[in-house]
């Protein structure tokens, strides 16, 4: 481990106890008190420490977003399964769990259709994030800001004759999205393909990850896909509830 990552973790395991002054931060460091203020400078600018006055420093916001967002994040395949199996069940199509991780939408869990006419997607696999339901969940579930840096990093490959290739275009449906509580994969991916999906919240009420179900065209056409919508929110609402949202079935 790097000496400065080390007495980094050092000095957060001292406010873990509470406030300290830099004497008292230097000595449990163990270091000359101009190490300790540069390293709390770094941490500061972080969020990771916060100045509780003029000689006290605390643990500051960072830390506790870091770890309600862990905790929201933790065991969400295994507790929203339950209620993704009985979609799966009930509808008889593909039902898929994702999460947004790293600049990615990736797919956590899935369900398979039981019918002849099927889609490829595995676990693991990276969700496009302009042209898949998923994807759209969980980038609207953003800060307006934050949506529309991302919206300038893509790369709008058209897939199908419906996919979104602008940010501009990118950006309403988002907008659309987070309004409606649910997204729609009008063919933008694969063009015998339509998808629905809603998300999934956490106990401090945060998007973690979005459920959706996928059907051939062949199969149900697009009224036939937005009946499916109430049974995806009831699905989502249990997911939501098994993963600590309190108010998910109010």
């Amino acid at each position: 481990m790097s000496q400065s990552l080390d007495r980094a973790l050092v000095l957060l395991d001292a406010l873990a106890d509470g406030p300290r002054t830099l004497d008292q931060l230097a000595e449990q460091a163990g270091v000359h008190k101009t190490t300790v203020l540069r390293l709390l400078r770094t941490l500061e600018s972080r969020r990771f420490v916060q100045r509780d006055d003029a000689r006290h420093y605390r643990l500051g916001t960072a830390l506790f977003d870091l770890a309600n967002r862990s905790l929201d994040s933790r065991d969400v395949r295994r507790a929203a399964e339950p209620a993704l199996r009985e979609l799966n069940e009930l509808t008889g199509h593909t039902v898929h769990l994702a999460s947004y991780e790293g600049g990615e939408v990736v797919y956590i869990d899935k369900f398979e259709s039981r019918h002849q006419v099927r889609m490829y997607s595995r676990v693991g696999k990276r969700a496009a994030l302009h042209c898949t339901a998923v994807a759209k969940v969980l980038v609207a579930a953003m800060d307006p800001d934050r949506r529309e840096r991302l919206a300038a990093t893509i790369d709008y490959v058209p897939m199908t004759a419906n996919t979104i290739t602008t940010a501009e275009a990118y950006l309403a449906e988002l907008a659309v999205v987070a309004e409606r509580g649910y997204a729609l994969d009008d063919s933008e991916h694969e063009d015998f393909i339509h998808c629905v999906a809603a998300p999934v919240r956490g106990q401090r009420g945060g998007v973690i990850a979005a459920v959706s179900v996928s059907v051939p065209k062949v199969l149900l056409d697009h009224d036939g896909l937005l009946a499916l919508v109430p049974d995806l929110l009831r699905t989502a609402a249990r997911a939501s509830a098994a993963c600590g949202h309190t108010a998910a079935l109010t």
